[in-house]
């Protein structure tokens, strides 16, 4: 399962319900591990996957696991995203579980 660290702010949004998409940069290091975890599915199809958010780097810092889809595209601005700028989207769909 892919975790990917996010700031308390973002965290807390998504808990809640508030935030459902979470941006990267597209660059090589997230190409990289977006087709590792999406194993060679297409990005932007409908394939779902389980992803840590993870509030921090350590391995006790709280994580709640979300179903998500994959794409590009631009973000929201109110969501972290420059505007005018392209980023993988993760579409948060289902919010599983929280804890640490």
């Amino acid at each position: 399962m892919l975790t990917l660290p996010i700031k308390k702010r973002w965290f807390d949004m998504i808990a809640a319900g508030e935030k459902t998409e979470e941006y990267r940069e597209i660059k090589p290091y997230w190409t990289a591990r977006f087709n590792a975890a999406w194993q060679g599915s297409l990005i932007g199809g409908e394939a779902e996957r389980r992803v840590a958010f993870r509030n921090g780097y350590s391995r006790t810092a709280p994580t709640l696991i979300a179903t998500v889809t994959l794409d590009t595209g631009p973000g929201k601005e109110e969501w972290g995203a420059e505007q005018g700028k392209e980023y993988y989207r993760l579409h948060i769909r289902i919010v599983e579980a929280m804890g640490r």
